[in-house]
């Protein structure tokens, strides 16, 4: 009697993924042959449902084997082969669950969610190597809060660990909010023999009091006086790398934007150093009774309307 996948699985044929991945880990924690040594039954079931599993958590081998062009093992409806074949051939490789290298952590080549990433979330990472399962250790993810000075320029920051240790993290110079570091052989212990997982760190820069970033461009508001903005004059400038001199020409107004060139992200590869662009914010003294002296007798000068643009786009 021909062996159907949906009723191995026990979801009916219109199942949504999740519902097939749901009763997949149920069935899997039920009858892994780690959890039922000696288990002859338990062992055949989990040889059904591997496979089972392995066809319809696969978008388009699951689209073929609803049409009729491959058979409950995979095959092409011409070979058919035995649950067996499947199981312990080079498809299977008799519980051997490895990462995918075409869809990243967590898939396989066709996209399908990878047998491993099921198990780690099944049995977490014990010792279940008693009946031949190898699986690669499992991912451990983890966010990483960064000075933003140290993003810019590259440090060394302490990440702590739950289980109460921790590990150094080279930050490199101009990473960016939400980049992911990944740090080999640092997540999950493999079973079997089979290699750790990895340390995936999510960076999360804080913010800063004077820089924000655009890009590879650092950006400052910078306050002058009046009289240097008027008559222009240098004045002294923060960076991330130390203060820098930095000319403001005659005639400035609040909101005057000037480029220091070089001044932004470093260069990293092939990308060229960012800039740090200063816009000019006009300060008064409260304390500047000369100044309001002079503008009160100052007549106001003639044809001049700071608005004018303003009102005529009303």
């Amino acid at each position: 009697m021909p062996v159907d996948l949906y009723e191995t699985l026990g979801v009916p044929r219109n199942a949504s993924a999740e519902d097939i991945r749901s009763a997949y880990r149920k069935l899997a924690k039920t009858n892994h042959p780690d959890l039922n040594p000696g288990n002859k039954a338990a062992e055949e079931r989990f040889k059904a449902i591997a496979p089972a599993y392995d066809i319809l958590s696969d978008p388009a081998r699951r689209a073929r084997y609803d049409r009729g062009e491959i058979d409950a093992a995979g095959d092409e409806r011409a070979r058919r082969a035995s649950y067996t074949h499947h199981a312990d051939g080079p498809r299977g490789q008799k519980y051997r669950y490895e990462r995918g290298a075409a869809g990243g952590a967590g898939a396989n080549a066709n996209g399908a969610e990878d047998f491993s990433d099921i198990f780690g979330d099944l049995f977490g990472q014990g010792e279940f190597g008693r009946a031949g399962a190898r699986m690669r250790g499992r991912d451990r993810g983890y966010t990483l809060d960064v000075a933003f000075l140290d993003a810019v320029r590259g440090a060394t920051s302490r990440l702590s660990l739950p289980e109460g240790k921790s590990m150094d993290v080279q930050i490199p110079a101009g990473i960016e909010d939400g980049q992911m570091l990944r740090l080999k052989g640092q997540g999950g212990p493999g079973i079997g023999g089979e290699a750790a997982g990895d340390a995936l760190i999510e960076i999360h820069i804080l913010p800063h009091p004077l820089f924000t970033r655009s890009g590879s461009d650092i950006l400052i508001e910078v306050p002058v006086t009046i009289a240097e903005a008027v008559l222009g004059g240098k004045i002294s400038v923060p960076t991330t790398t130390g203060p820098v001199s930095m000319t403001v020409p005659p005639q400035s107004s609040t909101g005057t934007r000037l480029r220091l060139r070089g001044r932004g992200i470093p260069a990293r590869g092939p990308r060229p150093a960012g800039d740090q662009y200063v816009t000019l914010k006009i300060v008064l003294d409260p304390a500047d009774e000369a100044l309001a002296a002079f503008l009160r007798e100052r007549p106001p000068g003639p044809g001049f309307d700071p608005r004018r643009e303003l009102m005529g786009a009303a």
